[in-house]
Formats: C-alpha cells, sequence, structure tokens
C-alpha cells in the first residue's frame, strides 16, 4: 500500500505532555515525522494526523489533546529524517535536530520556527485505525510563514520536493 497511497508531505506534528519513561514520569515536548493526514473540514475548519499505537507521541496527543502541524520545507529533509528515526522516549529530537521550539498561540504545545506553516489544533475526536490512532484536531489558528518548497515523501526514505 505505502508504495502506492505516496507521494505525501512530510509533516512534523508537535506534542507536549506527561509520559512514564523508565519508571520516571516526565513532562516532554516532542516532534514525530508523518505523511499520513489531511484537511477534512472548512466548517469548522478540521486537521487529521494518523499516529502510530507503539510511537511516543501518540501517548502525548492522547494525553493532551493538543498537537501542532507543521509543514517543512525541503531543505530541512535530514532533520524530518532524524526525528522520524528516534524515539522522543529517550532522546530531545529539538536539540539533537537543531530544530528551534517556541510556543504555540493558542494551545498547550510547542511548534517548530523553522516550519513553512503551523496548524494548531485541539483533538476533538479520535478513532482507533488497526495499529494506528486517527486524531480529528479543530484548527484554532493557522500561520502561514512562506512558500518555500515543501517535503514530499515517495516512500521507502525518498523525496522529493514542489515545484
Amino acid at each position: 500500500m505505502r508504495e502506492v497511497v505516496n507521494p505525501a508531505q512530510v509533516i512534523l506534528v508537535t506534542a507536549r505532555g506527561n509520559a512514564d519513561v523508565l519508571g520516571k514520569d516526565i513532562h516532554k515536548d516532542n516532534i514525530i515525522t508523518l505523511a499520513w493526514h489531511s484537511p477534512l473540514s472548512f466548517d469548522p475548519e478540521l486537521y487529521g494526523i494518523c499516529v502510530g499505537k507503539t510511537r511516543f507521541s501518540c501517548g502525548l496527543i492522547d494525553g493532551s489533546k493538543v498537537f501542532a502541524v507543521n509543514f517543512v520545507p525541503h531543505e530541512l529533509k535530514e532533520k524530518a529524517l532524524y526525528c522520524g528515526r528516534n524515539t522522543g522516549a529517550t532522546t530531545d529530537k529539538f536539540a539533537k535536530s537543531g530544530l528551534t521550539k517556541e510556543e504555540c498561540d493558542t494551545i498547550d504545545c510547542c511548534r517548530i520556527k523553522e516550519a513553512s506553516a503551523v496548524l494548531e489544533c485541539e483533538v476533538i475526536d479520535q478513532f482507533e485505525t488497526g495499529d494506528h490512532i486517527f486524531f480529528v484536531g479543530k484548527v484554532l489558528k493557522t500561520i502561514n510563514r512562506d512558500d518555500k518548497k515543501r517535503l514530499i515523501y515517495l516512500g521507502t526514505e525518498r523525496f522529493t520536493t514542489t515545484i
């Protein structure tokens, strides 16, 4: 299926929350790289993301009920790969990737300063879809910073960009 449904725009989703890591309760900001996402409605503005149940960010989003969708330019490909290959349970992805954290305006979450655009979302529903959870977010704020060429995933760690 992966080879058929691609290409898809790469996003970095930021999440914040409490988690049990190695028996300790920690409060953490995290980044997850996703290609399964979609606009769902104009009125109200809704956006959906699909997150694997085993992913560290899935628990953060489930607990906090907020997330930020960060649309990234092609130039951030290596940083997106880093965030997708490493777990936030044991890694500070902001520090290791060099991405800059800034606070969201409408939700208790951070966003990525280098992102071309951001959607600040509050979870209004979620569905179990096999090995993933599909989170439906109400868009509380849209930030459109630039029109840089976006990062597009082709499958099996192959990428392209927009024209």
